[in-house]
Order: structure tokens, then C-alpha cells, then sequence
């Protein structure tokens, strides 16, 4: 066992954990956010996906030992306490960006990423940002509408 302490949506935990546990396990088993889906178990999919310092990473390609001491956000801690939702989460709302809704977290999570970066300046620039990260469902128009409506694009 090995002792880690992170910072997850704001709050800090300390925990043993197995150093072969994978962070998308430590998030969903361990801290009981269920929020950030397993989807494919290759690392293909991104529904996994979360922001470690602030970047964009596929939580299933992440040791949680390797995440100690970092700040980690996942889908749950985007929302304002008062329920309000993030920019991102209201544009995928208003542009019908989500069907069955699996992906949505890692989608969210990747696309928040993007805009934060400056890298969601283009349609084209938006579909590469999200490459890794798939949906079986809606064809990805309504997600990169919904991206290029929360940075304020144009397209």
C-alpha cells in the first residue's frame, strides 16, 4: 500500500491505496465519484477523462499513486455549489449535445480543457481537441457546436 493526498474539486483526501490502483478506480471506488465513466478499458474512449493540474488526462491511463500531491477535477466539482452549472455543462444543455449521455463527463471535461487552453478556436481545432475522446451517439455536430458556443466562436 502505498499513502496518497490529492485535491479533488476542492477538497483534500489522504488515502492508502494499491499502487497498481487506477485513478478512474480511486475516483469512482475509493471517493465514491461516479461521475467519471469507465467505458472501454483500452484508454480509446475518454469517458474517463478528468483535469489533473489542470490538464485534460484519460483518469484510466493514470496511476493513483501517481496523482499524489496533484489537484484533480472531475465532472462533479465543475457545477456551483448552488447547483448552477459551468459554462461548458450549460452549452451542451442548450445545444442538444449529448444522447445517452456516457461520454458526456469525459466530453465536458476534455472540452473544458480546450477552451481553458485558448485550443477551441475553430471547428477544426475542436474536432482535433476531441479526437480521443468518443461518442456513439450524436455524430459530434451538437458537441462541437456546443464547445465553439462556451469559447465564444463563431462557426
Amino acid at each position: 500500500m502505498v499513502q496518497i493526498a490529492v485535491q479533488v474539486n476542492g477538497t483534500g483526501h489522504t488515502n492508502e491505496v494499491e499502487p497498481r490502483l487506477l485513478l478512474v478506480q480511486y475516483l469512482r471506488e475509493v471517493l465514491g465519484l461516479t461521475g467519471t465513466n469507465i467505458g472501454c478499458d483500452t484508454s480509446s474512449c475518454g469517458a474517463c477523462t478528468v483535469l489533473l493540474d489542470g490538464q485534460s488526462v484519460k483518469s484510466c491511463t493514470v496511476l493513483a499513486a501517481q496523482a499524489d500531491g496533484a489537484d484533480i477535477m472531475t465532472i462533479e466539482g465543475l457545477a456551483d455549489p448552488d447547483g448552477t452549472l459551468h459554462p461548458v455543462q450549460e452549452s451542451f444543455r442548450e445545444n442538444h449535445a449529448l444522447q445517452c449521455g456516457y461520454c458526456t463527463p469525459g466530453m465536458v471535461m476534455a472540452a473544458v480543457s480546450l477552451i481553458e487552453h485558448g485550443e477551441a478556436n475553430d471547428r477544426d481545432a475542436i474536432r482535433r481537441g476531441l479526437e480521443g475522446n468518443l461518442c456513439r451517439c450524436t455524430g459530434y455536430h451538437n458537441i462541437v457546436q456546443a464547445v465553439a458556443s462556451a469559447a465564444g466562436v463563431a462557426l
